[in-house]
């Protein structure tokens, strides 16, 4: 009779064991996109220059780190970038930190000075015209404080060639400011970004900032693209591909990492 107690104990436990890993196995797990070694799975695309061209080593690895550097250029001359990650993505949340490093290059606009920010919603980069400084999509915009006491809230919406609506009111503004925090030195600040069917949200540092909606093709921008792309003007926009800014300010990332669900 023990005998049996002890086979009925064991195997018992060890179905539940099972059970648990099985339940554990379907709950989605964060896992990292960037390696800290290399640009593997990651493509530039730059304004002025064919797709996987990384001008000027404008988008590099070093000690870990993702870093848009300038240190090769001379002057910017409207070389906007875009470096789009694999895998277009529709349910999913993506969190990293950022900061923003050294001084804007020369030729740099002033409202690029410690501006970048992370694309979501984006058309697919081969679409891209060869002189195309922005893709269809949507940017949490990061900003950085210029000028002490002077606001500059990090985590806006910028809508290059594309709508949204908040509270159910179709927005036109291609930049919609949030009331976040104004971060003015080179600490690293924590982004994330949950992305449903239902509504976009913005989070900086765990504070949601902006939330939004229904987001669609048009506007401003949607003329820089393709007569293929300005075809699809009204149409909905449900996942797309991510990609991560340079607009002429050096910035560093780090733990980039995608939840799907």
């Amino acid at each position: 009779m023990a005998l049996f107690i002890f086979f009925v104990a064991f195997f018992g436990c060890k179905n539940e064991t099972k059970s648990t890993d099985t339940k554990e196995a379907s709950i989605p797990q964060w896992r990292s996109i960037f390696n800290g070694t290399n640009l593997e799975g990651w493509t530039p695309k730059i304004n002025g220059y064919e797709l996987g061209n990384n001008y000027k080593n404008t988008f590099r690895v070093e000690n870990g780190l993702l870093k848009v550097s300038y240190e090769e250029y001379d002057l910017f001359t409207e070389e906007f970038g875009h470096l789009f990650y694999k895998t277009p993505l529709s349910n999913y949340k993506i969190r990293l930190q950022y900061r923003f490093v050294g001084q804007q290059v020369n030729g740099g606009q002033p409202w690029a000075a410690k501006n970048s920010g992370i694309m979501i919603h984006c058309q697919a980069p081969e679409t891209m015209l060869l002189k195309q400084g922005f893709p269809i999509s949507l940017e949490a915009q990061f900003l950085g404080g210029i000028q002490e006491g002077a606001a500059r809230a990090s985590g806006n919406l910028c809508t290059p060639g594309t709508h949204v609506e908040i509270n159910a009111t179709t927005v036109t503004e291609h930049c919609i400011e949030t009331k976040g925090k104004t971060f003015y030195g080179d600490e690293w600040i924590r982004v994330e970004i949950e992305v449903t069917q239902d509504a976009i949200t913005h989070y900086i540092d765990g504070n949601p900032v902006i939330s939004y909606s229904n987001p669609t093709i048009g506007g401003e921008f949607l003329e820089t693209t393709s007569k293929e792309i300005q075809e699809k003007e009204g149409q909905a926009l449900t996942g797309g591909y991510i990609s991560l800014q340079s607009e002429s300010h050096p910035i560093e990332f780090k733990n980039i990492e995608v939840l799907e669900f």
